[in-house]
């Protein structure tokens, strides 16, 4: 049958009914313990709620031991709160049962009279040394390991986030894996203050236990004495015992939980439960075990000393020290299996494990260690922000980028940051710890020093991060650290995407786009061409800033063109010709697309000087006349940019590629178009000049 897997069987009906108890209980609990603050118990409720109070703790003391680490008990801190408030509730019935009815159940009458001996005295003398040990001894110091290690752990986070980003920037852990890990990293960091906080439960939970004791003594003795007529001597025996019968009801499971909350907070990271791992580590110190139980034996000879239970307890040891196995003893099946997968790993020096340290990491940002701040979970968000980066790229280019390894660098100088791609460094900046970078005039008056940012290479002031709403009142415009890392390492990204474009990525690129157009796919490649005639082309078009995220048509124009020529500068301007509005678009302002062109005279001559070689078409000219072309370009281009317009250059299809290698190292910004790109644009052109240079230094 099949009915435990139905979805109405009675078991699924079952495990439904289960977890609806359970997400009912504890609201429900916290509910009635506010009740039981206001409405009177019987007695016979209280003994069963004493009980069950007793019970609960002596399962989260077992509990505490029997977890494998402290974040499997991550609900300690808010149980700590419930049980310390039924507790105080149960303090509250009982009271009111003392000083109405002489009488509050069975167990506190038995802890009145039989546990203490019916003597006032001894109760008090017991009860105030189980206060001492709990308020002094337990409570202090688990509250100060909890102190401690709340501050230690959210020290060490930072590094942890690092760590987990390395691992998978390295290839050693998935994305699943990393997610997991870092999520156990902020639980603790989060368990850990949430039990600096929930010691302070247990302190003031032993505070309070003095401070009704001595309430219930007095408030016992009076009603007693005034109300109901007692002599002193009876009014001591009847309320004065129940007082301190409660004392200790209540005392007992608050020092459970203040051993479970000791035992929480100094527990290390091990693979076991408590009671193994002890096992474990004495057991691995036969030779101390031995030495303990003759010591143990040999105080038998001190005179006036019992004989007896030294020697009982020094056999003792001495038998089971003798039992456990020696330290060149034969190992044990499973420490056998655990030595056979150590071998198996490499070695530091073979092959696997220096390939793997030989890689090169596709995408890299090393920092100062002065700079980890600004990875920190608690005040850094650079991590964050690259993860942002890599979708924005995406968004923009039609690329995904790799994962960035950010990590720290000892050899960078303070306050420096390295871009790196594919181990060579593309790009260095800094960025001071603890300041801001102000960019504008005016900023004389104020203390820093001298910085540069980074894209533009625009002067400006590290001031103090203090000093930022004085710097933005004198008219700067004041940039955050991370915000100049992140700007620095996309313009990098803009700049170099073609080389983290990898034949791995064209591949994945072309299976996205076989799942939804396959007959584009099916036409191109592998007949067409190959992966890397693909690749190269893409690279093309990332190397001019053009967006490859319209693949569909890209392959489309690469397949038709591909037909007739596998020249990578005929498939390019094809391509670029199929996205002409697209491209031409990114340089459209308010409607209008600033040009700069040729006259016809130096175009015609430059038309006539295409020369075919190995590497493409070029231009042959004259050096005088490219030297009077590129100052004619920077001229007029750096003319429109200081009156705020990014213009771009117009000419011929057959030019433009020989012209944007021509321009590239003198005008690397400026874009170079095409009249047939500019055919489907809707945008109003207006020329801001005219390149005649080489047309006069011919004349």
């Amino acid at each position: 049958m099949a009915t435990d897997q139905a979805s109405g069987s009675p078991y699924a009906e079952g495990v439904f009914v289960g977890k609806r108890l359970s997400q009912f209980a504890v609201p429900v609990g916290v509910v009635m313990i506010i009740v039981m603050m206001v409405v009177p118990l019987p007695s016979f409720l209280l003994d069963l709620l004493i009980a069950l109070n007793i019970t609960f703790a002596l399962l989260i003391v077992l509990v505490s031991m029997y977890v494998k680490r402290p974040l499997d008990f991550s609900v300690f801190p808010s149980l700590l709160l419930i049980a310390t408030l039924f507790r105080l509730a149960l303090n509250i019935s009982a009271t009111r049962l003392v000083l109405l009815d002489g009488f509050a159940g069975h167990v506190i009458e038995a802890f009145g009279n039989f546990v203490v001996g019916g003597s006032l005295i001894v109760g008090l003398v017991v009860f105030m040394i189980l206060v001492i040990v709990q308020f002094v001894v337990i409570t202090k110091g688990a509250e100060r390991v909890a102190e401690v290690g709340a501050r230690f752990t959210l020290d060490a986070r930072p590094g942890k986030q690092m760590a987990i980003d390395a691992d998978l920037n390295a290839g050693l852990i998935d994305e699943a894996s990393a997610r997991q890990r870092r999520a156990d990293v902020t639980a603790e960091a989060d368990f850990y203050g949430a039990m600096d906080g929930g010691s302070k439960f247990v302190k003031g939970d032993a505070v309070a236990a003095i401070i009704i004791t001595v309430v219930n003594l007095i408030g016992g003795f009076v009603t007693g004495v005034i109300q109901k007529g007692l002599s002193p001597a009876e009014a001591i025996k009847t309320y004065s015992l129940l007082s301190i019968g409660d004392g200790l009801v209540s005392q007992i499971p608050a020092l459970l939980l203040s051993v479970a909350t000791g035992l929480i907070v100094t527990r290390a990271t091990t693979e076991g439960d408590m009671g193994s791992t002890v096992a474990q580590q004495f057991g691995a110190q036969k030779q101390a075990m031995q030495i303990g139980g003759g010591a143990a034996i040999a105080l038998c000879l001190i005179p006036g000393l019992p004989k007896l239970p030294f020697l009982v307890i020094g056999a003792t040891v001495l038998i089971i020290a003798q039992r456990l196995p020696k330290p060149g003893a034969p190992k044990t099946a499973e420490e056998l299996a655990a030595e056979a997968l150590a071998a198996d790993a490499p070695e530091p020096d073979s092959p696997a494990n220096l390939i793997g340290e030989m890689r090169v990491d596709p995408l890299e940002l090393a920092i100062a260690p002065d700079l980890v701040d600004l990875v920190e979970a608690a005040g850094g968000d650079l991590l964050e922000r690259v993860r942002s980066l890599r979708r924005k790229v995406a968004m923009e280019l039609g690329i995904i980028l790799p994962p960035v390894r950010t990590r720290d660098d000892l050899d960078l100088p303070l306050s420096t940051y390295v871009v790196r791609i594919s181990g060579v460094e593309v790009g260095r900046g800094q960025a001071p710890p603890g300041t801001v970078l102000a960019i504008g005039d005016g900023l004389e008056g104020l203390p820093g020093r001298a910085g540069l940012e980074p894209v533009f290479g625009l002067e400006g002031k590290w001031v103090p991060a203090e000093l930022r709403h004085q710097a933005e009142i004198s008219g700067a415009t004041v940039v955050d650290r991370a915000s100049v890392v992140i700007t620095h390492l996309a313009e990098v990204v803009r700049n170099n995407a073609s080389r983290l474009l990898g034949r791995e990525d064209v591949r994945a690129l072309t299976e996205v786009v076989k799942r939804t157009h396959p007959v584009v796919i099916e036409e191109l490649t592998p007949s067409t061409m190959s992966l890397g005639e693909i690749q190269r082309v893409l690279h093309a078009l990332l190397d001019e800033n053009v967006p490859i995220r319209d693949l569909v048509r890209i392959f489309e124009s690469m397949s038709l063109t591909g037909k007739s020529s596998n020249d990578r500068d005929t498939l390019v301007e094809g391509v670029r010709a199929a996205l002409g509005p697209a491209i031409a678009s990114q340089y459209v302002t308010e409607g209008m697309l600033p040009v700069i062109t040729f006259d016809p005279q130096v175009e015609h001559t430059l038309l006539e000087s295409l020369r075919i070689t190995d590497s493409g078409v070029q231009l042959s000219v004259e050096t005088a006349r490219a030297e009077a072309i590129l100052s004619d370009v920077s001229r007029i281009s750096e003319a429109a940019e200081q009156q705020g317009i990014t213009a771009a250059l117009v000419c011929s299809p057959q030019l433009r590629g020989p012209v944007r290698r021509l321009l590239q190292v003198a005008v690397p910004r400026l874009p170079v178009l095409s009249y047939t790109e500019l055919a489907g644009s809707t945008a109003r052109i207006e020329t801001v000049g005219v390149v005649t240079g080489a047309y006069a230094n011919a004349a």
